[in-house]
């Protein structure tokens, strides 16, 4: 079981690399798939994928809506078609738009998608749609594991330089 918040207890690389020879190939793919950072709609991807990319796409819209709207700017620049409008997802990226912490607001937008792929989760146990969340859970605590092992003090260095 993974909670959010916990240290991954391996990598993404190493779950996929237990995952090689228990799983079709074919359902290994569908797992990279769905690692990747920019993933697309495909016919045969499974439902709680299909959820998921929608999901993640509109949370990320209304995301770049905010930001262009503080630019002035045309949000349909920065926006990908999701077909789907959820008004909580509205009221947490605007949340999070608001948090004067970047890592906070950070935090609120990974809380939520944690919870949305629990509720993805509901009635599958020993199925690919299983493997799918959890793969992408570990991507979210594998991010955060990232973030805490930064060396915080080199990147606000590289950051001042880059300012001055």
């Amino acid at each position: 079981m993974l909670h959010f918040g916990m240290r991954p207890p391996f990598s993404l690389s190493k779950f996929k690399e237990l995952c090689r020879g228990l799983i079709p190939e074919k359902d290994l793919e569908v797992i990279g798939f769905a690692l990747q950072k920019e993933i697309r709609y495909y016919k045969e991807m499974p439902y709680v994928l299909k959820e998921w990319v929608t999901f993640d796409t509109t949370l990320r819209n209304e995301l770049a809506k905010i930001r262009a709207g503080h630019r002035k700017e045309d949000p349909s620049r920065y926006t990908r078609e999701s077909g789907h409008v959820e008004i909580s997802l509205m009221h947490i990226a605007s949340n999070a738009a608001r948090n004067p912490s970047l890592l906070e607001a950070e935090r609120m937008l990974d809380t939520e998608r944690w919870r949305k792929l629990e509720e993805l989760s509901s009635g599958h146990y020993f199925d690919l749609e299983i493997l799918v969340i959890y793969a992408l859970k570990l991507g979210i605590l594998e991010r955060w594991e990232n973030i805490r092992s930064a060396d915080k003090t080199r990147l606000i260095e590289e950051t001042l330089q880059a300012a001055f």
